[in-house]
């Protein structure tokens, strides 16, 4: 299970006195018992892998942010946080297959404007969510409605 192989990597990063890796690590932690006591149960692997969905989101906008008030060495940090999580995400789609799955929902949707781009979104996420950056799917589903 995925919360056990974050649990060793913990320990291994306390062992190789790595801080990086160990920071973001109980941050992750944190966010999963957070989400354990908003579901009241114990989280499965779907729910582990929405969390870092989120926090590696957070990462990049907060590596942005940091990058235009010139402060580089505070994005370097957040892209290493990035990388720790990455770790534990499934592969993630290329571009090419997330071309395919958003041509085969419109067709399954029957939509041909932008006004159908919620239904479009509604048939993707489900098979997206986690194995894609849902920028680039969203980005992707307008292109192909355009």
């Amino acid at each position: 299970m995925l919360t056990q192989q974050i649990t060793d990597d913990m320990k291994a990063a306390m062992k190789a006195k790595d801080s990086l890796a160990l920071g973001a690590i109980r941050m992750l932690r944190s966010a999963i018992k957070d989400k354990e006591i908003e579901l009241g149960r114990a989280a499965e692997d779907t729910d582990v892998i929405a969390v870092i969905s989120k926090l590696i989101k957070q990462r990049k906008d907060s590596a942005t942010q940091y990058v235009d008030a010139n402060r580089p060495e505070l994005a370097e940090k957040e892209n290493a946080e990035i990388k720790v999580l990455e770790v534990y995400m499934p592969e993630q789609m290329s571009d090419a297959e997330i071309q395919a799955m958003v041509e085969a929902a419109i067709a399954e949707a029957g939509a041909s404007s932008m006004k159908d781009m919620g239904n479009v979104m509604g048939i993707v996420r489900p098979k997206a969510q986690g194995n894609a950056d849902m920028g680039k799917v969203s980005a992707a589903v307008k292109a192909a409605l355009q």
